[in-house]
């Protein structure tokens, strides 16, 4: 192209798509799916950005050259992201965490939504604040009534597209399993944190919580059950673990992998979960007023079994075992499980080692092999003995209290652990 005429086609771009002046707009606060009142209206911005365009296009592009076809790209590329009208509308529903533990003050749900520039470009956000605390301090009645109103959203709101909900990382995996077995829905909800807080540097909060946004706005999520979204990784919220205390990377599925991943166009899915959750679940906790005590006792060298007494004494309904390996106790710790089943407490046994399946054992006593001549217990008492599966012991905690909500039978409890 030669110059004089680089001139003339960039005057007359620029007279096209030259703005109207700008009429007098309404402004105001952010409001909940709506745009920020500092942001100009979509008209101007297309203006503006067809303006750019057009003079990247009169001093640039060469038919057939480079900055053609990288121009080409770019514009498919916006292509692809939905419009604001097409978008699924999707709610924040914050709980705390060190996703909102800036220095002098926690950041609210608005706050939270305000601090993700483009979120409009894939999602009509909306928000709301159930709590604003460490996740640590969340109570067993606050996951009640957190699973309780994210089912009413659900049933109440038919036009809402999927539910995000921070969490603080130190039990973020507790609440996100919890939720996995007691919001009823098809449709995508995803837990998102963040490793460091708002006031350090190098906060990922922002960037986890937006492919938060955009894995709930995801057809594919659906029916996956509750997903936990950080560092650009989705796992299966039965699965995930926390497996560093300070790394970005702590989220981990040992043994099995990650679901899938968030890249610059879509949410990307590589696998299902099979085990049961979500709609599928049996969990209904609108008339649950209180979840029953569960204790977690690990397995130590010459542990001793006074504290497994002491939890059956303080009233404990379950007790979940991190055993040694594939189930091994140690010291006098056999004893204090007897004299917790003698009490009518269902004890669980699981692995501390971080992996692995604890499996039922076989033949017609599933629970336990026949009774000895030593042997203190009756076979009644012996089923109470559950085997834990491949769940990790906080995560067998989580599904023995909701369990005990139903039923207090050996041989369901066990179905239960098998199915989820």
């Amino acid at each position: 192209m030669r110059p004089h005429r680089a001139g003339f086609v960039l005057v007359t771009v620029l007279a096209v798509c030259a703005p109207r002046p700008a009429q007098p707009m309404e402004g105001g606060p952010f409001r909940r799916a709506g745009r920020p009142a500092d942001q100009p209206p979509p008209r101007l911005r297309r203006s503006a950005v067809a303006l750019a365009k057009a003079e990247r296009v009169a001093l640039h592009a060469v038919p057939g050259g480079r900055e053609d076809t990288q121009a080409q790209a770019a514009s498919s590329a916006e292509g692809q992201q939905p419009s604001q009208a097409a978008a699924a509308r999707v709610r924040l529903v914050a709980t705390g965490g060190t996703i909102s533990s800036r220095t002098g003050g926690r950041l609210t749900a608005e706050e939270l939504v305000q601090s993700m520039p483009g979120l409009e470009r894939y999602v009509r956000p909306e928000f709301e604040q159930f709590s604003n605390v460490a996740s640590s301090e969340l109570t067993l009645d606050q996951w009640l009534a957190l699973a309780r109103r994210l089912n009413e959203i659900f049933a109440t709101d038919a036009g809402i597209g999927g539910l995000v909900v921070t969490s603080g990382t130190d039990t973020l995996e507790e609440l996100a399993y919890f939720l996995n077995l007691t919001v009823r829905t098809e449709k995508p909800v995803v837990v998102v944190g963040s490793m460091r807080s708002p006031s350090a540097l190098g906060y990922e909060g922002a960037a986890n919580l937006l492919e938060g946004f955009r894995v709930a706005a995801s057809e594919d999520a659906r029916g996956k059950g509750v997903l936990v979204v950080l560092n650009d990784e989705i796992n299966a919220a039965r699965e995930v673990t926390k497996t560093d205390a300070l790394r970005l990377g702590t989220f981990q599925t040992r043994g099995y992998g990650v679901l899938g991943v968030i890249d610059a166009d879509r949410a990307v899915f590589y696998r299902n979960v099979v085990k049961r959750h979500t709609a599928k679940s049996e969990f209904d906790v609108r008339s649950v007023t209180r979840l029953p005590r569960v204790d977690v006792l690990m397995v130590y060298q010459g542990a001793d079994g006074d504290l497994i007494k002491a939890a059956a004494d303080a009233g404990a309904r379950g007790i979940v075992m991190a055993a040694a390996g594939a189930g091994a106790t140690s010291g006098t710790q056999q004893a204090g499980i007897t004299y917790a089943l003698k009490k009518g407490v269902l004890v669980v046994t699981t692995t501390r080692a971080g992996s692995g399946r604890i499996a039922p054992r076989r033949g017609p006593d599933a629970a336990q092999p026949a009774r000895s001549v030593t042997d203190p217990l009756t076979a009644f008492e012996r089923a109470r003995r559950i085997a834990g599966e491949d769940l990790s012991p906080v995560k067998a905690r989580v599904l023995l209290m909701l369990a005990l909500t139903r039923t207090t039978d050996p041989a369901e409890i066990q179905r239960m652990f098998l199915e989820y």
